[in-house]
C-alpha cells in the first residue's frame, strides 16, 4: 500500500460527513464488519505467537432510524455541533481542542462511524492516548486507521504498565506498511517491559550502517546497559560509533554511558567532539558541562525512554519519505514515552510542519531553559508560529527570549532585527545589526539590506545608500535588494533613471510581486508616463488590493490623467485599510484640496 494513502485517510472526510444521512432522521447503510487480519509479513522478524489471541472484533451498534431527543451533553450540546466545532477546531490547526470535541461528539452517538474516524484521526495529532485506544476499536473498518489503532494501543500498554498486552499484539499480527518499521523498532523495548529478555536483547543481524542496524543496536545497547552488562553494551556502542552517521546520532548516548562507567575523560571527549561540525548536539552541551563541573552522571535510560528514542528515529525516518503527518503522530508516540525538552522541541516542530499550530505552540511553550541551545530553538520556532498567526508583538517577545537564550546565533539576530523593524523598533533593530558578531567583513549581503533598510526608515538616507549598494554589489540580481534601492532612489529624487531601470529588472525577475510592480509605476509616475503608470499600478492593487500604499499611488496616478473621480474613490478606499498616520494625513489633504506635484523628473535631473 502506498505511503500517501495514509495522508488521505487522515486528511478526513468533512465533506462526507456533512452530507451523512446519519445526521438527519434516515438510516444510512451500516458498514459490514471488519474481516480477518491480514497475513504476516515475512519482512518482520518476530516469533509469532499462536495462542495469543487476536483483538476481539467490535460488535456493531445499529444506528437508529430516528434520533428522539437529538443526543446532547449534559450542557445542551447537541452531538452534531460538537461535531463541527470538533471539525473547525481542527481545521484551524488546533487539533487538541479539535480532539476533545469530536470525542465527546463520539461518545454521544458511539453507532456513528463517521464520527468515531474523525475523532480518532483528530486524536491522533492531539496525542490522547487513552482515548485512541478506546476509540480504535471503531476504525477496524479502515485498514490503515487500524494499524494505526493498534500501535497506539501498543505504546498505550507499554505506558500504562500492560507490556504483556501489547507484546501479544506484536507476536499475534506484525504491522503493515507503513508500520512496519516501527513495529521492528518498538519490539525489543515492549518485550524488555513484558519479561522477555530474550527476545528484547536478540542480537542484530542488521548492518550498523544501515539506518535500522543503528536503531536497534542503539536499543540494544541501552537495555544491556539496564541489565548491567556493560562489557556487551559497550560494544554494541562501539560498533554504532564507528560509523560518521551512528556518531551523530548516538554519540552523546555513548558518553552518557561513560560518564556511567567513571570515565569522564572520554566522555568529555566525545562530547568536544559532538560540537564541532556543520550539527552540533546541544546536548553535548550539557554533557560537557556537566563532566567538567563534575556533576553526577545522568540515570540509566528508562525502558520506556529507550522505546521513545526508537519511535523518534522511525518519525525522522518517515518524515524522511514525505510523510509528515504519520512524522508527527510518531512523534507524539514518543513523546508520551519519553517527554523531555529535546522531545518537546522535535514535537513542536513536527506539528508545526503539518499546520497545528496551536499544539505546536504549546509543545514549543515546554520546553525549559536548562539547555540554552534547546531552548533557544524552541523559541525560535514558537516565534515563527506566532508570526504565521499575524500575532506580531508574541512573537517579537519570543524572538527575544531565544536572542538571550544564546546572543551569538546569527539566525535568531537576524530575525530578532526584522520583527523589531516590523513593529517599527529602528533603533533596537540597528544596535542588533551593528553588533560586533554581525557586523563583520564578509557579511551576508542580506544583513547589509536589512541593516540598509533599517537606515532609511530612521531618515539616514546616505548610510541606507552605502549598505544598500553594497548588498547590491554583492547579490547584483537580487529582486528584493533591486526594488528597494531602487524605490529610494525615485522616490527620493536622487537617481529617479538610474532608480527606474533596477526596479524594471526586479519587476522582470518577479512579474507576480505587487510590491515591486507599484514600485515600477511609481517610477514611471515620477518621470511623468502617466498612462503607462495607470496600467502597472492597476496591476499591482490586483495583485495587493489591501495594501494602502499602492492604493494611494494608483489614486495619484488616476489624477494626472484626469481620472479624478476614480482618484477619489481610491484615496477613499486607502483610508478603510489601516494606513500609518502620516499616509491618512496625506490621502486627507488630497481629498479635500486635489493633487499638487512637483514636475516630472528628467534624465538630466537624475
Amino acid at each position: 500500500m502506498h505511503l500517501s494513502r495514509l495522508a488521505l485517510l487522515l486528511t478526513g472526510c468533512a465533506l462526507t460527513a456533512l452530507a451523512s444521512p446519519a445526521w438527519s432522521q434516515e438510516a444510512p447503510a451500516v458498514a459490514p464488519p471488519p474481516g480477518s487480519p491480514p497475513p504476516a509479513s515475512p519482512g518482520l522478524v518476530v516469533a509469532i505467537d499462536d495462542e495469543a489471541a487476536a483483538p476481539a472484533t467490535p460488535a456493531v451498534i445499529p444506528i437508529p432510524a430516528e434520533w428522539s431527543p437529538v443526543p446532547a451533553d449534559a450542557l445542551g450540546r447537541s452531538a452534531y455541533g460538537l461535531y463541527l466545532s470538533g471539525r473547525l477546531a481542527s481545521i484551524r490547526g488546533d487539533s487538541t481542542l479539535g480532539a476533545e470535541l469530536l470525542a465527546q461528539s463520539q461518545t454521544l452517538t458511539p453507532e456513528q462511524p463517521v464520527v468515531s474516524e474523525e475523532a480518532f484521526r483528530s486524536g491522533l495529532f492531539a496525542g490522547e492516548l487513552e482515548t485512541l485506544a478506546d476509540l480504535a476499536p471503531a476504525v477496524q473498518g479502515k485498514p490503515l486507521l487500524a494499524e494505526a489503532g493498534r500501535l497506539v494501543m501498543v505504546v498505550e500498554g507499554l505506558n500504562g504498565g500492560d507490556a504483556a498486552s501489547s507484546l501479544a499484539m506484536l507476536r499475534s499480527q506484525p504491522f503493515t506498511e507503513p508500520f512496519t518499521t516501527i513495529g521492528h523498532y518498538i519490539l525489543p523495548a515492549v518485550a524488555a517491559a513484558a519479561g522477555d529478555w530474550d527476545v528484547a536483547l536478540a542480537p542484530v543481524d542488521a548492518a550498523p550502517t544501515d539506518m535500522n542496524g543503528l536503531v536497534l543496536r542503539h536499543q540494544r545497547a541501552g537495555l544491556l546497559d539496564s541489565r548491567r552488562r556493560f562489557v556487551e553494551a559497550e560494544a554494541e556502542y562501539r560498533v554504532i560509533t564507528a560509523s560518521p552517521l551512528g556518531t551523530r546520532l548516538f554519540a552523546v548516548d555513548y558518553g552518557r554511558f561513560l560518564e556511567r562507567q567513571g570515565r569522564r575523560e572520554e566522555a568529555l571527549a566525545l562530547y568536544e567532539a559532538s560540537l564541532t561540525g556543520r550539527t552540533p548536539d546541544p546536548e553535548a552541551l550539557t554533557g560537557r558541562e556537566r563532566v567538567l563541573e563534575r556533576g553526577a552522571p545522568p540515570p540509566v535510560p528508562t525502558i520506556a525512554e529507550t522505546a521513545a528514542v526508537a519511535v523518534r528515529m522511525a518519525a525522522v525516518q518517515i518524515g524522511e519519505q514525505g510523510e509528515r503527518q504519520l512524522a508527527a503522530i510518531y512523534m507524539r508516540l514518543a513523546d508520551s514515552l519519553g517527554p523531555d525538552d529535546e522531545m518537546a522541541l522535535r514535537l513542536a516542530v513536527s506539528l508545526a510542519a503539518v499546520g497545528q499550530e496551536e499544539p505546536a505552540r504549546e509543545a514549543f511553550r515546554r520546553v525549559t531553559p536548562a539547555n540554552p541551545v534547546v531552548y533557544a530553538g524552541a523559541q525560535f520556532g514558537l516565534a515563527l508560529s506566532l508570526q504565521r498567526d499575524d500575532r506580531q508583538p508574541e512573537a517579537l517577545e519570543a524572538f527575544r527570549r531565544a536572542d538571550a537564550s544564546t546572543p551569538g546565533q546569527m539566525e535568531v539576530a537576524l530575525k530578532l532585527a526584522e520583527q523589531l523593524s516590523a513593529l517599527g523598533h529602528f533603533e533596537e533593530a540597528l544596535a542588533v545589526l551593528n553588533r560586533p558578531s554581525v557586523n563583520v567583513a564578509g557579511q551576508a549581503p542580506g544583513i547589509r539590506y536589512l541593516r540598509g533598510a533599517t537606515l532609511e526608515r530612521l531618515g539616514r538616507l546616505d548610510e541606507a545608500e552605502n549598505e544598500l549598494w553594497a548588498a547590491l554589489t554583492a547579490a547584483p540580481d537580487e529582486p528584493t535588494i533591486l526594488n528597494h534601492l531602487g524605490y529610494m532612489w525615485v522616490d527620493s529624487g536622487r537617481r529617479v533613471e538610474q532608480g527606474a531601470e533596477m526596479l524594471a529588472r526586479a519587476h522582470a525577475a518577479q512579474p507576480e510581486n505587487g510590491n515591486i510592480q507599484d514600485s515600477l509605476g511609481w517610477a514611471q509616475f515620477r518621470q511623468g508616463q502617466y498612462d503607462i503608470a495607470v496600467e502597472t499600478l492597476e496591476g499591482a492593487v490586483n495583485k495587493e488590493p489591501a495594501n494602502p500604499e499602492i492604493v494611494d499611488h494608483l489614486g495619484d496616478a488616476y489624477w494626472q490623467v484626469g481620472r479624478r473621480r476614480e482618484a477619489e474613490w481610491q484615496w477613499n478606499r486607502v483610508l478603510t485599510l489601516e494606513p500609518d498616520a502620516e499616509r491618512r494625513a496625506g490621502v486627507e489633504q488630497k481629498l479635500a484640496n486635489g493633487l499638487t506635484t512637483a514636475p516630472p523628473v528628467s534624465a538630466g535631473q537624475s
